[in-house]
């Protein structure tokens, strides 16, 4: 096996993991997740992302490469507080559910591909939008800590823009503990799994679990199929969809919240610089998914690392971690004419974070760009 492979699969171990790990830990939070709850949800869904990432590259012998759902994890911290892991773990079930079920029912998928992309991104931006804000107000409560880690992720953005993050936590971790804002370290411990059964409330699996599954197709699954075609595969797009839905759905009563295609750490796996020949880049899937069987291992102690920082550097590497996926949301969500007053619309209403029976401002955001959408055709008829 070539070193290019080993070191493209561990680059991109490293960029999807710590790059996002806080905006996990941020959702764990969020829906009232104990230490141990939080570190089952990293280790069971580190698990999924190797088991699926190892069986669809060998069994298709394509660089497939699974993730979680960054942009999910991002809807869960921002709208999902007080909800309870109960509930929460019954969303993660129904929107894997809903996955596998656009690969067994084609109609479905049909009628999900018919959400315009302008809506749906949209909403992403909604969510997103939040944590991006954020980074001015936590660079005003705690400029000595904050302003130096945003400084060093644009300057290292320059020249390698899939290490300005994990660059930007290298120094905010030394800069806390220079001014020491960090708590106890912890010692090092295996991961362990932690059952939780799941409540199916409709508010719940309507408000959260529809949104979930939706930016979680949106964003991660359709731009993981673009980059694999645009390295020249052919990805089988059923299969891939069936067994990250079975995987979402296993994982989900341990916590996990979602597994799917991953589209920048795939980008590191699929090039000529994991290998010149096409038909051996497949090799990159079971190495990746051999670093994150690590990563599972270590899930608790890189828990309790990231419990000791300080909280307003772990809101700003996750504002740091989805500037790029923010910029991406907006642009799609602007670039066709026909549906930007909609896409306006779905995003002012996300972002405003509005809650009404029961449903939380992304479904509100989706209906009335829906609406609008559908206003509009019929006065073009």
């Amino acid at each position: 096996m070539r070193v290019s492979v080993i070191v493209s699969a561990f680059v991109a171990a490293l960029v999807g993991f710590g790059g996002t790990l806080a905006i996990v830990l941020a959702a764990a939070a969020a829906v009232g997740a104990s230490p141990a709850e939080a570190s089952s949800w990293v280790a069971a869904i580190c698990l999924a992302i190797a088991a699926t990432s190892a069986f669809l590259s060998i069994r298709y012998r394509m660089p497939i490469i699974a993730a979680w759902s960054t942009p999910g994890a991002a809807l869960i911290a921002g709208f999902g507080s007080g909800i309870g892991m109960a509930s929460a773990t019954g969303a993660f079930l129904v929107a894997g559910l809903l996955v596998v079920l656009c690969a067994a029912i084609k109609p479905l998928g049909t009628l999900v591909g018919r959400i315009p992309v302008a809506v749906a991104a949209a909403m992403l931006a909604g969510v997103l939008v939040r944590f991006v804000m954020a980074l001015a107000e936590h660079a005003a409560a705690s400029p000595a800590l904050v302003l130096p880690v945003i400084a060093v992720f644009f300057i290292v953005r320059v020249l390698s823009p899939n290490w300005a993050v994990p660059a930007a936590l290298v120094v905010g971790g030394a800069g806390a503990v220079l001014l020491g804002r960090v708590g106890p370290m912890p010692e090092f411990e295996l991961s362990a799994l932690v059952w939780t059964t799941p409540r199916f409330e409709p508010p719940v699996l309507v408000g959260l679990g529809l949104p979930l599954f939706l930016v979680t197709m949106a964003s991660q699954n359709l731009p993981g199929f673009a980059v694999l075609r645009a390295c020249g595969y052919v990805p089988p797009v059923r299969p891939i969809l069936a067994v990250t839905g079975l995987a979402s759905m296993a994982s989900a009563p341990f916590g996990a919240h979602a597994t799917n295609l991953a589209a920048i750490a795939a980008a590191l796996c699929t090039g000529p610089e994991t290998h010149p020949d096409p038909r051996r880049r497949w090799l990159a899937g079971p190495v990746y998914a051999g670093f994150y069987l690590l990563l599972a291992a270590a899930g608790a102690s890189l828990v309790g690392v990231f419990a000791a920082l300080p909280p307003a550097l772990i809101a700003t590497i996750a504002g740091l971690a989805l500037l790029s996926a923010l910029t991406g949301a907006l642009t799609a969500a602007l670039n066709e004419d026909r549906h930007r007053v909609a896409a306006v619309a779905t995003f002012a209403t996300t972002a405003s974070g509005v809650t009404a029976l029961g449903l939380g401002a992304p479904v509100w955001g989706l209906a009335a760009g829906l609406l609008i959408v559908g206003l509009d055709r019929l006065r073009r008829n």
